[in-house]
């Protein structure tokens, strides 16, 4: 298996705490279109714990194929902790619509997904208890009690920008899930792969041609939900600076604090938040 680490400058590497003890540390696995994003999580601090890392998602993405690669990472995470640690949970974000754990969509992975109990299924293959929640309601979770988005009241919209668009809704900090904003029509096409990051490298746009489609898009959003925050994340936001200062809302507009690694933190800490409640 071959993976590559991202950069994670604004995700810390936690060090033990006080004393000798240690915080309860998860797995975060981010499944997307184009690579599965993986590191240990400390869910009290909303960190990373090691580097971010990432393999490139099966083709096709069947599930069987997604749980195998999924297996591997969990595999060398563990064996990174080495034998004195244990993992307290593990989180993994679907690129769709997970509803009580199946799989209502399948976006940017294979249409075998549809139907299918993916909460069952990652945890049969994974061998242990799994959170599998909406990658984009992941990485809202984590900018909502660790990043850009802590503290705020009213509504909230968190914007994930990479292989496809994918979209996070809060009320007063209470996630609205599965909203799946980044796929209305808009304008005669489905804005998913007009918008996207990857849109503008596979079309060759320039930034202001791309920062235009985010501006209409966002722009009509903005006239649907009227959000008091939006906030962008996902792979282009590490390039942040070359379009975000550019837009123009009513709602003040924020780069994602957590940056691409949001739906790994956030998808740890729905983890941990599950574990307590099975205690």
């Amino acid at each position: 298996m071959t993976c590559t680490s991202l950069p994670s400058a604004a995700i810390p590497d936690v060090p033990p705490a006080a004393g000798g003890r240690r915080d309860p540390l998860c797995a975060g696995l981010d499944i997307g279109g184009t690579a599965i994003k993986y590191a240990v999580v400390d869910p009290l601090r909303g960190a990373t714990v090691g580097p971010v890392r990432r393999v490139r998602t099966p083709h096709p993405a069947t599930p069987a194929a997604v749980i195998a690669a999924l297996r591997g990472v969990l595999t060398q995470l563990e064996s990174e902790l080495g034998g004195g640690t244990s993992l307290t949970g593990v989180g993994v974000g679907v690129p769709g619509i997970i509803d009580d754990g199946v799989a209502r969509s399948a976006v940017h992975l294979d249409d075998s997904w549809i139907g299918a109990d993916a909460r069952r299924l990652i945890a049969e293959g994974l061998e242990r208890p799994a959170a599998v929640l909406n990658d984009a309601d992941a990485a809202g979770l984590a900018e909502v009690q660790f990043g850009a988005a802590r503290g705020v009241g009213g509504t909230v919209l968190i914007i994930t920008l990479g292989t496809g668009i994918g979209s996070a809704l809060f009320r007063d900090g209470v996630l609205m899930p599965n909203t799946e904003l980044g796929h209305i029509w808009f304008e005669g096409r489905d804005v998913d792969g007009w918008a996207g990051a990857s849109a503008r490298v596979a079309e060759g746009l320039d930034w202001p041609t791309y920062t235009d489609r985010v501006q209409r898009y966002l722009s009509h959003l903005e006239k649907l939900i009227s959000p008091d925050l939006v906030v962008l994340g996902g792979g282009i936001s590490e390039r942040q600076e070359q379009f975000l200062p550019h837009l123009r809302l009513r709602a003040r507009v924020v780069p994602a604090r957590l940056r691409n690694a949001a739906g790994i933190v956030g998808a740890g800490l729905q983890a941990y938040r599950e574990s307590l409640a099975a205690r």
